[in-house]
């Protein structure tokens, strides 16, 4: 192994229920209709993607480009107040840096995974949105760019995602794929099954020697 790559939302911060809160109250302020299924589909999303989909596919009667515009300020106001810091997050990153360069991979727009950065320093090597590469999970693409900016060969990373779309993203990458279980969303049994290793925080990533 000679990377870690990186998950934002569910790994690092626990924002999957805001993404989820945010999404449902713009699309309801639109006109629009949340679906049972609606949550889990996005997972994963880039912003492109998902903007069509709540337009699309839910109903919400304005355009992509302005509820995609809408719901990342909200967010990036619920990050500006606090970001939502997964306990122990960011003292894993900077334990696992000392070893090897680490990377994030995120669907979260760039504003936020800057706004991140800016409140935790960590040290990385790359920081990569969906939105900045031609597909979101569970394509590969944004776990490509990242090992690729690394200057890493990807089936030589390891990745650490919590969700169904994001672990397929980092298998269909070849990578090492670590699952840390979202508790409020938690991904197939299947694809789960996949991982080299699950592990129930992101804490007990130390005990595997990533920590």
């Amino acid at each position: 192994m000679d990377a870690v790559i990186f998950d934002l939302d569910g790994v690092l911060v626990d924002s999957e229920r805001i993404w989820d809160e945010v999404r449902r109250a713009v699309v309801a302020e639109h006109g629009g209709t949340w679906r049972e299924e609606a949550t889990r589909a996005q997972q994963g999303m880039s912003t492109p993607e998902w903007a069509r989909y709540l337009v699309e596919e839910l109903g919400a009667r304005t355009t992509p480009a302005e509820i995609a515009t809408l719901v990342v300020k909200r967010m990036a106001a619920r990050y500006a107040a606090e970001p939502p810091l997964i306990e122990g997050a960011v003292d894993v990153v900077r334990q696992v840096s000392k070893r090897w360069p680490v990377a994030i991979a995120s669907s979260s727009p760039v504003i936020l995974i800057k706004g991140f950065l800016d409140v935790t320093g960590l040290p990385v090597g790359a920081a990569v949105s969906s939105e900045q590469v031609g597909a979101g999970k569970p394509a590969p693409d944004v776990y490509l760019r990242a090992a690729e900016l690394l200057g890493v060969a990807p089936e030589d990373c390891a990745a650490v995602e919590d969700t169904t779309n994001g672990l397929r993203s980092a298998l269909a990458a070849k990578m090492t794929v670590y699952a840390v279980p979202n508790p409020h969303f938690p991904p197939d049994p299947e694809v789960l099954k996949q991982a080299t290793a699950v592990v129930e925080k992101i804490t007990d990533l130390g005990a595997l020697g990533l920590g």
